[in-house]
């Protein structure tokens, strides 16, 4: 009868195992340590390093949707008819396109309709409205550039369409959408007392990697993590964008975070294949695969 012998792991192995699987599969951290691969992965597992971080994704998430008090006026409002160029046709157009911008869907409904009666075709009508502004305004090009998509009333429409989802989603989850989030605030507080320096004003990646990495209990433990506190940053910049489009961006110190998090990307190694093609999905979406950035982290999906 043979009898085997438990494995002691010390907790220098353990906080190795624990860093080298940031950057290894279980395998491979399996056989940098000598330990076997069931320690290896029972070590992994009960640690809770590699699930899902609650206390992470609960700060980095919007807040509930609320019941809106806002109320739409029962028949919204179109705006005046002006003469803007002395063009009949060219100007018609310009009226539709403000009433397009009401994101209104039931005057939006209308402006589409009535886009239909106009006989001369549209791009011929943004010719002529090119024509107009680079008259008015001799030698500027940038003029004359303005009337591009002058035509083009449907993605004008889908535009104004879900700007106005946002901005009434705004409304929904925030008292004021333009104030500092709570993440934010940590990020402020994470950050404070660093200098920016560089000429745009950035903070340096490696000092507030170490800023970040102080706090824990807020960092991301999986690739899930990331692109969940990645996919916050972005609804909430579209959501104040809807709002106020001077005043999208947040602080300096979130966008610090938001590149930490991305740069996560290149070190975390994805738990399975399924989380690996959701990176994949990310990168390609945002169009972020091309660079130094998004080629690290190609690497490091295929190992």
């Amino acid at each position: 009868m043979t009898t085997t012998t438990k494995q002691r792991v010390s907790e220098q192995q353990r906080r190795q195992v624990l860093e080298l699987r940031r950057r290894l599969s279980l395998r491979e951290v399996a056989t940098a340590t000598g330990l076997p691969l069931g320690t290896v992965k029972t070590l992994v597992s009960r640690s809770g390093a590699f699930r899902d971080n609650e206390q992470h994704r609960a700060l980095f998430s919007l807040p509930p949707i609320r019941e809106s008090a806002e109320t739409l006026p029962a028949v919204p409002e179109l705006p005046p008819q002006e003469v803007v160029t002395g063009d009949k046709e060219v100007d018609a157009v310009l009226w539709l396109r403000s009433v397009i911008g009401t994101g209104q869907a039931a005057l939006i409904e209308r402006a589409m309709e009535a886009a239909k009666k106009i006989e001369t075709p549209l791009a011929v009508l943004e010719r002529r409205y090119r024509d107009h502004l680079a008259a008015a305004h001799p030698g500027n090009l940038f003029a004359a550039l303005s009337s591009f998509g002058f035509a083009d009333l449907e993605g004008l429409a889908a535009g104004a369409i879900e700007r106005e989802r946002r901005r009434v989603e705004a409304v929904a989850r925030f008292d004021n959408v333009l104030a500092d989030t709570e993440a934010e605030a940590f990020c402020i507080q994470a950050l404070r007392g660093l200098k920016r320096g560089g000429m745009l004003g950035d903070y340096d990646k490696d000092k507030a990697a170490q800023r970040f990495q102080a706090h824990p209990e807020l960092l991301p433990h999986t690739m899930g993590d990331c692109l969940h506190e990645l996919d916050y940053w972005r609804q909430l910049y579209w959501l104040r964008n809807a709002v106020d489009r001077d005043c999208s961006e947040g602080p300096p110190q979130a966008y610090a975070r938001e590149r930490f998090v991305f740069g996560l990307l290149a070190e975390m190694r994805p738990r399975n294949r399924d989380e690996a093609k959701a990176v994949l999905r990310y990168l390609i979406e945002h169009q972020q695969i091309d660079g130094a950035d998004g080629d690290a982290i190609l690497e490091n999906l295929i190992g």
